[in-house]
């Protein structure tokens, strides 16, 4: 079997599972621990997967750049933002991270809920200077251009000065033993102190983003409350997450 069959073999494998082990794809390709994990290794250079202890799992498939990102999977966005409006009420304090559920959430707020949300997203500070009963607490910082959030030193500062009663979360990958991850180092900084600073977690994720890892580390999936997706609560790859005590809507 020629190399280009094997690498198209793994994606494959990888697309069907959402994970692979080098053990079971030395039997299916008939090759060597090693050449699979060589061939592991090129693809995740190319980053069609991430490479792990023992084999690979899936990378989040939503775009980078904030532009992009915004207008993909509209739909199950606001099916997401929905179902987390439940839990906001008034007098609250709320930590709005940069992703674009949680800008679709901040659209949707009822103009009526008296709450303070603190963010460093200039998409949910867009959206909420019009909202006639909010009160916003923009973190400042150095831009960062392709997430439209606000990162560094004063930024972190904003977050370390507040204990929030919820700190809500866009997903960009979530894995039931990997734990919360992000494409962006700043950022995974961000929400790890967002999520030690708060009560209570929620993380808004498409189905798409569960069982899927990037780069940087945020936290263990188990210090997160609440998983919001658009799909039914008895989704079967929402299992591990109910096993582990994490209230799934």
């Amino acid at each position: 079997m020629v190399k280009e069959e094997r690498l198209q073999i793994i994606i494959n494998t990888l697309d069907k599972d959402s994970k692979v082990r080098l053990d079971e794809l030395s039997t299916l390709l008939n090759v060597s621990e090693d050449t699979v994990r060589r061939d592991i290794k090129e693809l995740d250079s190319q980053g069609l997967l991430r490479a792990v202890r023992g084999g690979a799992i899936s990378r989040s498939p939503i775009p980078q750049h904030y532009r992009d990102r915004e207008k993909y999977n509209q739909q199950h966005k606001q099916t997401i933002a929905k179902k987390a409006l439940q839990f906001l009420k008034d007098g609250q304090v709320v930590f709005f991270d940069g992703g674009t559920s949680v800008v679709a959430l901040a659209a949707v707020l009822p103009k009526d809920l008296k709450i303070t949300i603190i963010t460093n997203s200039f998409p949910v500070a867009n959206i909420l200077e019009d909202h006639p009963s909010a009160e916003v607490i923009f973190a400042g910082g150095r831009l960062h251009k392709t997430a439209f959030i606000t990162i560094g030193q004063e930024t972190i500062d904003t977050f370390r000065k507040v204990r929030a009663d919820i700190c809500i979360l866009g997903i960009c990958s979530l894995h039931h033993s990997m734990g919360i991850t992000s494409i962006i180092y700043e950022d995974s900084q961000l929400n790890n102190i967002m999520i030690s600073q708060s009560r209570k977690t929620i993380a808004l994720s498409a189905l798409e983003k569960i069982n899927t890892v990037e780069p940087y580390y945020v936290c263990p999936v188990t210090d997160v409350d609440v998983i919001i997706t658009e799909t039914e609560p008895d989704n079967a790859g929402l299992a591990p997450y109910k096993h582990l005590g994490i209230e799934v809507l």
